[in-house]
């Protein structure tokens, strides 16, 4: 536990250190922070901070860098004092009402919120929806484009939008689609996929019988199916690819590949709790390969309908800026 002075030191090396990038020497906090101390004790501090492993100095003449250790201190110093999943400041709460009332769909929702992430934080943004699998359906309907090609459009309780293109060999008529319609929704509405298949009765397989509805089912099944896992929003590799901490192709590469991967992400990126946003600095995370970079990540929703938010950058990111962006993400997705 450090003292009120020490951590005021540490966060005043890191907040120099996020700015600039380069390690920070004692007269730079003096001069540009007001720590209330002598030159000497900030020198003494930084010290002290060194011998317990929270900065370190990458050259016998340079300044000195924050550690993991260091970041993790100073981010239970924010969440403990200063930022919490409850609380949100005014200008955070236009942010997030402005954000929904921009989106008609949560598609559009998570979307728009990814953006407005990327562009908070200047790092990589993630959304990854709620399972389509896990997710009841709200609605099927079934639109003609053709007399031999029908749009498949599922909407699920949470709002998402799935949709397929299905072309039939022969024709297909408004009255046909219309009762196929129909006996689908009166079938699945309500239910999810998992849930579907575990309850088809003898009147589901005798409606199934019918080629037309059994290609139509296959078909609402296939939404949902290419709707999990592959609906992610992420945006701002760009930026995060022009920090200078991935100059070098053998530190970005290992991130990039884990990125790749919806399913591992997920795994990586899952909060520790259903209501705090969680907070996980270089060798923290869960896979080796983002070791040189930070995750903040919050859960969304609840029970079926609920998703992850997270953001991705290096460990010299802006903590209290990310956690209060992803906070108001968590707000916006929430209901």
């Amino acid at each position: 536990m450090l003292s009120d002075r020490r951590q005021r030191v540490l966060a005043a090396l890191i907040e120099e250190y996020v700015s600039h990038a380069l390690p920070v020497g004692s007269r730079t906090l003096v001069e540009r922070y007001n720590l209330g101390v002598s030159s000497a004790t900030v020198r003494n501090e930084l010290s002290a901070l060194e011998g317990e492993g929270y900065i370190a100095q990458p050259h016998t003449s340079a300044g000195r860098i924050p550690t993991d250790a260091g970041y993790r201190s100073f981010v239970d110093d924010l969440l403990e004092n200063e930022l919490t999943d409850e609380r949100l400041d005014e200008e955070t709460s236009k942010a997030v009402e402005r954000l929904r009332q921009s989106a008609s769909e949560l598609d559009e929702l998570e979307n728009r919120t990814t953006e407005a992430l990327s562009r908070l934080t200047h790092c990589l943004s993630i959304v990854l929806p709620p399972s389509a699998l896990s997710l009841n359906v709200r609605q099927i309907t079934f639109v003609s484009f053709s007399a031999h090609r029908v749009l498949v459009v599922v909407i699920t309780e949470d709002g998402q939008v799935l949709n397929r293109q299905v072309d039939f060999a022969h024709e297909v008529s408004a009255d046909d689609l219309a009762a196929a319609q129909t006996l689908l929704n009166r079938l699945l509405a309500g239910k999810c996929l998992g849930q579907i298949r575990a309850e088809f009765d003898d009147e589901a397989a005798a409606v199934l019988a019918d080629p037309v509805v059994r290609t139509l089912c296959d078909e609402v099944f296939a939404c949902l199916e290419d709707g999990d896992g592959s609906r992610g929003h992420r945006l701002g590799l760009s930026t995060l690819v022009r920090q200078p901490e991935f100059a070098q192709a053998e530190v970005l590469m290992p991130v990039l590949e884990v990125l790749e991967d919806d399913t591992v992400l997920l795994q990586i990126l899952h909060p520790d709790s259903p209501d705090k946003t969680t907070v996980r600095i270089g060798h923290e995370n869960r896979s080796s390969q983002l070791s040189g970079v930070s995750v903040v990540a919050g859960r969304y929703g609840r029970g079926a309908g609920e998703g992850v938010v997270a953001i991705i950058g290096p460990t010299r990111m802006d903590y209290a800026q990310v956690i209060r962006a992803v906070h108001a993400a968590r707000a916006a997705l929430g209901e």
